[in-house]
């Protein structure tokens, strides 16, 4: 147990900063419900483009945009596939993962690259835990404060028509292939942002570090809103609450593993985390719809 409770610090970090990569799904998921594969191959772009920015001199601020301005592309791709050629959601996403693989591995130059927090300057390191905390924790404010106000204004309630009633936003006059770019671009921007943080807190970036972001980031966003849903009704809050569920996700695994669960297995748990969560709010409909009937027929 004392294992444990040392090590939430880290974990709360690292679920900090998959609460930002988790806030990108959601925009996808929830607000513009298209099932984006993308992210998987997204993260590990951000993580790539920031280590390799920051080997040839660049500033870590610098560098960080130069992250989610690739994840951003990574987007506008996958969102252009689904609009401009018509390839189905899930296909355009997978597409793109497949084709930023090699991509990633030709920004990196091999399968792992180290960035050092003695040879660069990094605002997000585990070797300065307290720090990257605090950074942490103001990139998700700042995030969900932009994010609130862009979706307060008339292209973010146009996308968030789009993803509510697709048929009906067209009859409206809004440009639903725009809309859906836009959240693609925005969203994969984030998870960008969010793997050059993460190759910083954990002092590498590697080929394969997003690999099963996509489940990761769900889970953040189903644990949010089962545990908060009926308390987070605004819009921003339900973000927070995204970025809250990638924390508790985090804290969980690490206390799985300080019960010692073989770390091998961690994908298998967190599918099942997800489909449970999944699950509940099924369930629980079912439970009140049978509970209304037996009351009816009595």
């Amino acid at each position: 147990m004392g294992s444990f409770i040392n090590a939430i610090p880290g974990a709360i970090g690292q679920g900090l900063i998959w609460g930002i990569m988790a806030i990108g799904v959601y925009i996808t998921f929830r607000v513009l419900d298209f099932a984006d594969l993308t992210v998987d191959g997204t993260l590990a772009t951000g993580g790539a483009t920031l280590v390799t920015a920051m080997m040839n001199g660049v500033n870590v601020y610098v560098a960080l945009v130069i992250a989610f301005a690739a994840g951003c592309l990574a987007g506008l791709v996958t969102g252009l596939l689904n609009t401009a050629f018509g390839i189905p959601p899930i296909l355009a996403g997978i597409l793109t993962q497949l084709a930023l693989y090699s991509i990633n591995l030709r920004i990196l130059g091999k399968a792992n690259q180290p960035v050092s927090s003695y040879k660069y300057h990094l605002i997000c390191t585990m070797s300065e835990l307290n720090k990257a905390l605090l950074v942490a924790t103001a990139f998700v404010l700042v995030i969900i404060a932009i994010l609130y106000w862009f979706f307060g204004t008339e292209v973010g309630h146009a996308i968030r028509a789009t993803g509510t009633n697709m048929n009906m936003a067209r009859a409206n006059g809004i440009n639903i292939n725009s809309s859906k770019i836009l959240a693609l671009v925005i969203s994969n921007g984030l998870v960008a942002l969010a793997g050059g943080l993460l190759a910083q807190y954990q002092g590498y970036s590697d080929i394969n570090m997003g690999r099963g972001a996509i489940v990761i980031g769900l889970a953040a966003v189903i644990i949010g809103e089962v545990l908060f849903g009926k308390i987070f009704k605004n819009f921003a809050l339900k973000l927070l609450s995204v970025a809250i569920g990638g924390i508790i996700y985090y804290v969980v695994m690490q206390f799985v593993i300080s019960l010692g669960l073989n770390t091998d297995d961690l994908k298998l748990l967190t599918a099942a985390v997800v489909a449970v969560f999944l699950g509940i709010p099924y369930i629980k409909s079912r439970y009140a719809e049978t509970h209304v009937k037996v009351k009816e027929v009595k």
